[in-house]
């Protein structure tokens, strides 16, 4: 086995090792989470089953495996709370499901589940983003990351589905990134299909975020993961393929947070997030929240090959279970911050992602985040 092997090898170890580090200090390190801020409506009385018929939509990723096979299934679990027949909408390569979310809409559904990956929680939230009507997630992908952070099962479709029907409202924030200017073709095809704008036009559109988005490293290590790989090990592909990336060049970049004075920074990636939570127990972005109306930043920055690389992911977690090591000298380190409004400007141009999802090479973007924009539905704490 080549020497990148037994990396990949060891990364992977360790990375379950510091899961289950994590899961065992998760409770004594950190305090309670404070209940939602007061966007969490609370449950209506019980009413009789034939007064109680929301319309139920599905905007489901037909090539996300058992997918098909999971439309009998949710057909008779709302059969079985009486409620109408659900709609069935699938994705198509040309609509990863903006027109299929909006049509639901406007067939009068009352709640619009997103039944796939990322790419289409993405879709189906640049929809309903403003329009009050919630949306339930089924996860069936390999990130999952809004799910993880919502707290929605993982590997189980029908108790997800189940948390949608019977959890509560709780409204959230998204991000919206806007490329001003890039070295490679920039394609995103949820943002190209929520306008009417040619794909090749040079108008800036906005990408939707709702996790994070990220330049440099993570974006890389995104845009070389194998999709044969994910299919086998799901996200533990990430990892193998970021080795590759370990010795990568450190990216020279301008930053500016809302109105501050713009600020060169030397790093391997920078995250510009809504929520923290990752694959793996990881957690990237420690003060994150979902409804606190702010962008956390992340910027990442590693010396000293493998020994650096090593030295931050034992920050990060550390950090993911409320401790924060102020070790002098640091050759991996991790600077927070936070704002309304990102403008990042990168010299050369590098790859950006925006949950999961390559968008191209850039060389300049924004980012804003967009307050209460989605109502997204929850279990009970």
């Amino acid at each position: 086995m080549t020497w990148e092997g037994w990396l990949a090898v060891a990364a992977t170890i360790v990375a379950v090792a510091a899961l289950i580090l994590g899961l065992m200090n998760r409770r004594a390190a950190l305090p309670a989470r404070a209940p939602f801020r007061g966007t969490v409506q609370a449950p209506t009385p019980e009413t009789p089953p034939e007064q109680k018929r929301p319309l139920v939509a599905f905007v489901a990723n037909p090539s996300k495996t058992g997918v098909p096979d999971l439309r009998p299934q949710l057909r008779r679990m709302c059969a079985e709370q009486y409620l109408p027949e659900p709609l069935w909408l699938e994705t198509t390569p040309e609509d990863p499901g903006i027109g299929q979310a909006k049509q639901a809409i406007e067939q009068g559904a009352d709640l619009v589940v997103a039944l796939g990956g990322d790419g289409t929680v993405r879709a189906v939230a640049e929809a309903l983003a403003h329009t009050g009507v919630p949306m339930g997630l089924v996860p069936v992908g390999t990130g999952n990351l809004l799910a993880r952070n919502l707290d929605i099962p993982i590997g189980d479709p029908q108790a997800a589905f189940q948390l949608a029907l019977d959890g509560m409202d709780r409204t959230i924030d998204v991000g919206w990134l806007r490329v001003l200017k890039f070295e490679s073709n920039v394609d995103d095809d949820i943002a190209e299909a929520s306008d009417d704008l040619p794909d090749d036009t040079d108008i800036p559109r906005d990408h939707i975020f709702l996790v994070i988005a990220g330049v440099g490293f993570d974006a890389a290590m995104v845009a070389d993961a194998d999709d044969q790989l994910k299919a086998k090990v799901g996200w533990i592909a990430y990892f193998v393929a970021g080795i590759k990336h370990l010795h990568g060049s450190r990216l020279r970049t301008t930053v500016r947070l809302d109105d501050a004075d713009t600020e060169p920074t030397r790093v391997r990636s920078l995250l510009i997030g809504n929520c923290g939570r990752l694959p793996g127990g990881i957690t990237l972005l420690p003060d994150a929240e979902l409804d606190d109306g702010w962008l956390d930043i992340a910027a990442i920055d590693t010396r000293g090959g493998v020994a650096g690389w090593a030295q931050l992911f034992g920050e990060v977690v550390l950090q993911g279970v409320g401790v924060r090591p102020q070790l002098p000298a640091k050759i991996g380190r991790i600077d927070h911050a936070r704002a309304r409004e990102v403008h990042v400007s990168i010299a050369g141009g590098e790859h950006v992602q925006v949950d999961g999802d390559v968008i191209g090479e850039v060389t300049e973007l924004s980012a804003r985040v967009d307050p209460g924009a989605l109502v997204v539905r929850v279990g009970a704490r």
